[in-house]
């Protein structure tokens, strides 16, 4: 696939995989507020398209990663 060609759309995930995947961010969520942290911006954004499939749990894993990475980096400066 070319650098210009946008990505092929992905299939809509059903209602039962969106519940899936909202109760899994929920829990996340709960997990990070209960540690007494606050998920950053930038990670409910990418929760959010994960939970409406527009991408799968490796590539918000992913994505994650670099958001908080470039965060973290931006923090220490």
């Amino acid at each position: 696939m070319s650098a210009d060609m946008p990505p092929t759309p992905r299939p809509a995930i059903s209602n039962e995989e969106r519940s899936r995947r909202e109760q899994e961010v929920g829990f996340a969520r709960g997990s990070v507020h209960f540690k007494g942290g606050v998920l950053s911006e930038a990670v409910e954004q990418l929760s959010a398209r994960y939970v409406g499939g527009e991408i799968d749990s490796d590539e918000l894993t992913a994505a994650i990663l670099v958001a908080e990475s470039t965060r973290t980096t931006a923090i220490t400066r």
